[in-house]
Order: structure tokens, then C-alpha cells, then sequence
């Protein structure tokens, strides 16, 4: 069986976004990047399938621009077995992303497809969704718990009132949550073992699709500077200014 994996590149988590000085994004040049966590996240379950003996091929996918190749290696140095590559200089959306995995399923008919729930830089918790009503095939999102066996994979999602688990017949779509693994460390030898091991370049137009932004970014603003909190003494005086100051009760 085979398993494909979605993987991000984004600004690192340990990094502190700046916005542009005109308003137009978030400043990305001399920034460290790395693999979206959620997507690390996502490698990790496709490895631990294939160590089970469930999955025999990993296939990791990344959308974007060449930079995006160090990522695919990093995924690779984890296990994966080889890269696709989808370039393209064009602020891809998650509508378009959806498009194009839809394409590159179809070329290489997984029976699994594992993204992140969602990348830290947009926060849109969407492709996964869209991917799956694209190729209308079965979903589970928000995983904490995959079990596969005997072409259906039993899935323990985490939902607002606790636990949900659900049985998807392959192929289906899973994406991650935090609580599914811990992604394992690179080893050296594996980064260099990730050199020799394929990496293929494909271009939206190949593929058939329309990567052209649907929705338009009107500006970028850092949120408001949080007000220093006060003491009080005592209770009586905290309800008082709940009720006088903050008008919240």
C-alpha cells in the first residue's frame, strides 16, 4: 500500500514573525524555515505504517517554491522513500494546493493520503478537507489514534466533546493532530542517505491546474499591544472592576 504525505514549508515555530514594513505580508527573507510541525507529524504516522508493515511506499509531496526541495529532503532523511516536488512562484492557497494533490493522486493512486491538520503560518485547516470532497473520498480529520487493517483505517479524532473514533474504507484522507506521535530526530547518515534518494519536479501546468489566488491580501497588521494587568487586593475589588471598568459582568 501506498502512502502519501503533504508536507509545508513554513517560517520556524521557534522563529517570531515580523510583519513587512508595508503591510503587505510577513517578512520571510533571512528567516529560518522548516517542516510545518503538523506535517512532521504527518511523516512520522506514514513511517510508523510502514515499519508495521501496513504501508510499503512513503511518498512525500510539497507545493511551493524550489527552496521547498530542503524540506522534501528533511522528510526524506525521516524515511520517506522519494519526492515530488510541485514548483511554483505563486502564493499557493489552499484551494490550489488541494488541486494539485488532487492531480499528483491521481497520477500515482495512493491508498492513503496523510497531511497536517493545519501549517502554522495561515492557520487555514482546509486543504485536507478540500483534498477529499475533491477525489470524494472518505476523511478523517484531526487524528490522535490510526489503526489500519484490511483496506479500512479506524481513526480516533479529537472533537470538542472528547473522543470520536470512525472507520474509513481506503482510500481515505487523515490529517494529523499534535497528540498522534512524537515525530522522531534526523540522524546524520540519514541526511546524507536523502541525497541519493528521488526527488521529482513537476510543474502546476503539467498537472492541469490553475494555481491563480482566488482571495486577495488587503494588508497585514501586527494585533494590538496587550495592556499591563493590574493588582488588586482583594476580591470585592476585582468584581468592581470587572463590573465599572471592564463592563464585563
Amino acid at each position: 500500500m501506498k502512502a502519501l504525505v503533504s508536507i509545508k514549508r513554513v517560517i520556524d515555530y521557534n522563529v517570531k514573525v515580523r510583519v513587512k514594513s508595508d503591510g503587505t505580508g510577513v517578512e520571510t527573507a533571512n528567516v529560518k524555515m522548516s517542516m510545518n510541525p503538523f506535517d512532521e507529524i504527518a511523516v512520522e504516522e506514514a513511517m510508523r505504517l510502514k515499519e508495521a508493515g501496513v504501508v510499503t511506499e512513503v511518498l512525500v509531496v510539497s507545493c511551493g517554491v524550489a527552496a521547498c526541495q530542503e524540506t522534501l529532503r528533511t522528510a526524506l532523511a525521516i524515511g520517506a522513500d522519494r519526492a515530488i516536488l510541485v514548483e511554483s512562484d505563486v502564493a499557493l492557497q489552499p484551494l490550489a494546493v488541494a488541486k494539485l494533490l488532487k492531480a499528483v493522486c491521481q497520477k500515482e493512486n495512493p491508498q492513503l493520503v496523510i497531511l497536517g491538520k493545519q501549517a502554522i503560518d495561515d492557520d487555514s485547516n482546509q486543504t485536507g478537507q478540500m483534498l477529499a470532497a475533491l477525489l470524494n473520498w472518505p476523511q478523517a480529520t484531526f487524528a490522535s489514534k490510526v489503526q489500519v487493517a484490511d483496506g479500512k483505517a479506524q481513526v480516533t479524532r479529537e472533537v470538542d466533546g472528547g473522543l470520536e473514533t470512525v472507520s474509513l474504507k481506503l482510500p481515505a484522507i487523515i490529517t494529523t493532530d499534535l497528540r498522534l506521535n512524537e515525530p522522531r530526530y534526523v540522524t546524520l547518515p540519514n541526511i546524507m542517505k536523502a541525497k541519493k534518494k528521488p526527488l521529482e519536479n513537476l510543474k502546476p501546468d503539467a498537472l492541469g491546474v490553475d494555481v491563480a489566488p482566488r482571495v486577495s491580501i488587503l494588508r497585514v497588521v501586527d494585533p494590538p499591544k496587550r495592556k499591563a494587568g493590574v493588582k488588586v487586593p482583594d476580591a470585592k475589588a476585582l468584581v468592581e472592576k470587572l463590573r465599572n471598568e471592564a463592563k464585563v459582568i
